[in-house]
């Protein structure tokens, strides 16, 4: 009966009370007349009209008063002193009202102090007993329910999710009230005083309690595990929470501290595949090697994972004096005293500069992620855009040549595979001269190029990631360019392993493509990140949700669609996740005057000459639209002002 009675949406339960108080009040106040009578028929029942207008007036008070806005097992002392100012605000009407309305006899005063007392004790009272039969079925004991805890589902009853419901006990800030495990054996019991259910009753488990969160305890699952559950539980606009993986765990025991939100990218990225150590090693363990824009998303984390393989020196080459010293700050803590750590400033256009740094650290392996990225801004800047993707690329592997490096590794991008941006064009540019120079160098020295070119990498710089949780943050919108459009995703760590790994594979002026897994929907991203907030999407569907999806068209320079490959050619490697493309390519001879013509008209600002280059030169480029250089745009602004004078 009691479960019957819980499992009752809100709005019922307060029926339920509204009824027993109509109920309550005309007994009570026949009660008050038999006391003051001593008389069960209180005096003939002649002050019988007294007892039906009690409800009528009370009622509304009550509701006004919030009398029925207090969940039962919550209630404290706050809402009790509530129910006295109610009931006592209600007695005196009522005794007002009858005293007024005429009645046949006189309402004594006695009667009024009467059911004032036993109106407090039945209705306050019945707020009480129902709170500690309540608590008898409610999980987490008279110490929850005093507190203003966010009531969570802890799903997963295993060791962590035990550990968790003993540190939550004592927290203030999380109440757990139900354990979800999909084992049907533990179905039934209690953990802790905590019932256990399985998946398929979380709807009314909700709704029983209340609940405000679910809280992912499952800390060994994989990514594949933990994404379906999260997709089964976005339909009820909950806040989802989890734990971190047990690694992170300090000492192995869970506290409150551990709970955090669901990361996005834990739900995209893949399980990852066991590195190849022996693949890890072979370019960086007792060498010296240089990542460029080693502050950067990509560069940091290759800086991190490089430390771990025990280089001899890390040089740490960057133009950004703040990335700089963060990324070097941050590795200093890690490096000991058996690494040694150099950050230097400089640019990668600085070919001489960039010499004398490899000679001196006699650098052995250069990771190459200097580049310039983000698409709009590149759109609005062709020529540093092409100058430092193109001939930074050129210039480090020119250096790197005359000074003896055995592996130079090229950050590249899927953005490369028939650009419709400069960025993508500039970077399919830079493929190409690593192509010839290593076609130039085959038996003359010692270095090996190779391409690695990968999608989007989840919270780098520019990422959708970082802008969709500060617009949920604000409220929204959230901003999509088109409703169809999609991207692959890597998370930093796997594209920074993969590219250590493909390092050292193949022959030189191999290009790699990193399995980026399937493609993403980015508006299923941005309700997915809406939802896991405990948030909903305002739609047509749903036009009381919290935040809207606002789609702002696609930007300069941005695709529906990415590709990883330029042509249907790839050849499997030893490594599940890396393949290896076979694209078209130009001789040295060949392409050298290119790049001469190229350098020539980024020194004579010659816009239109460059994207021709680039046109003649990338297969596949097809820009959106002309020109959007922003100084190109402004000198033809003031071309007719000029010739005017």
């Amino acid at each position: 009966m009691l479960s019957s009675i819980l499992y009752l949406s809100r709005n019922l339960k307060r029926l339920l009370f509204v009824l027993f108080d109509i109920f309550a009040l005309v007994m009570c106040c026949w009660l008050s007349f038999v006391l003051r009578y001593e008389d069960w028929t209180a005096n003939g029942f002649v002050h019988w009209p007294s007892y039906f207008i009690a409800p009528l007036v009370a009622i509304p008070i009550f509701v006004r008063m919030g009398l029925y806005r207090a969940v039962i097992r919550y209630i404290g002392y706050k809402a009790l002193w509530t129910a006295v100012k109610a009931i006592t605000i209600a007695i005196l009407v009522w005794a007002v009202f009858t005293h007024f309305l005429g009645l046949e006899l006189i309402v004594p005063r006695s009667v009024i102090l009467i059911f004032w007392f036993i109106s407090i004790v039945v209705i306050g009272g019945s707020r009480i007993v129902a709170r500690w039969v309540i608590l008898h079925q409610f999980p987490g004991g008279e110490q929850k329910a005093k507190s203003q805890s966010e009531r969570v589902i802890i799903y997963g009853a295993g060791a962590a999710g035990r550990q968790m419901a003993t540190a939550l006990y004592h927290s203030k800030e999380f109440s757990a009230v139900a354990f979800v495990d999909d084992d049907e054996r533990l179905k039934g019991g209690d953990i802790h005083g905590i019932r256990v259910y399985l998946p398929s009753d979380i709807d009314d488990v909700i709704e029983k309690f209340d609940v405000n969160a679910i809280l992912l305890a499952l800390p060994s699952a994989s990514r594949l595990r933990k994404r379906e559950i999260v997709d089964s539980l976005v339909s009820f606009n909950l806040r989802v929470l989890t734990l971190p993986g047990l690694s992170d765990i300090a000492g192995g025991r869970i506290s409150v501290n551990d709970v955090q939100e669901v990361d996005i990218a834990d739900l995209l990225g893949r399980d990852e595949v066991k590195p190849d150590q022996a693949l890890l090693d072979a370019c960086i363990t007792n060498q010296s090697v240089m990542v460029t824009g080693a502050g950067g998303s990509i560069g940091s984390e290759l800086c991190r994972q490089i430390l771990q393989q025990k280089p001899s020196c890390l040089v740490l080459f960057e133009l950004s004096e703040f990335a700089l010293y963060s990324i070097e700050h941050e590795l200093r803590a890690l490096a000991g005293d058996s690494i040694k750590l150099v950050p230097i400033l400089g640019s990668v256009l600085d070919k001489t500069y960039l010499e004398r740094v490899l000679n001196q650290f006699q650098v052995a392996t250069v990771y190459h992620a200097a580049a310039y990225k983000h698409v709009p801004l590149v759109e609005s800047n062709i020529l540093a855009g092409v100058r430092n993707n193109l001939f930074g690329t050129y210039f480090t592997a020119e250096a790197a040549i005359n000074c003896g490096v055995k592996n130079f590794v090229l950050i590249s991008t899927d953005k490369a595979v028939r650009p419709a941006n400069v960025m993508g064009a500039s970077k399919r540019f830079a493929e190409l001269v690593l192509q010839a120079l290593s076609e130039r160098e085959e038996g003359v020295s010692p270095i090996r190029f190779a391409m690695v070119r990968f999608g989007n990498v989840l919270g780098s710089s520019g990422s959708v990631i970082p802008l969709f949780k500060k617009q949920i943050q604000s409220g929204g919108p959230v901003t999509v360019t088109h409703p169809k459009i999609t991207r692959y995703f890597m998370t930093i760590p796997e594209a920074a392993s993969l590219v250590i790994q493909a390092g050292f594979m193949g022959a030189s002026g191999d290009v790699f493509v990193l399995d980026m897994g399937e493609p993403v929907k980015i508006k299923n991203l941005a309700k997915q990140m809406i939802n896991l907030t405990g948030l909903s999407v305002r739609d047509d569907s749903t036009p009381d949700g919290d935040i809207e999806i606002v789609y702002s068209g696609l930007r300069d320079g941005e695709k529906l669609y990415e590709e990883l490959l330029i042509g249907d050619d790839v050849l499997e490697t030893d490594h599940p996740m890396i393949m290896r493309a076979e694209e078209v390519m130009l001789a040295w001879d060949e392409l050298k005057p290119i790049l001469d013509s190229m350098m020539a008209s980024l020194d004579e600002y010659e816009y239109e000459k460059v994207r021709q280059l680039l046109l003649d030169t990338v297969n596949g480029y097809a820009p959106q639209h002309e020109i959007r250089d922003l100084m190109f745009l402004k000198g033809k602004e003031s071309k007719p002002a000029l010739y005017h004078h």
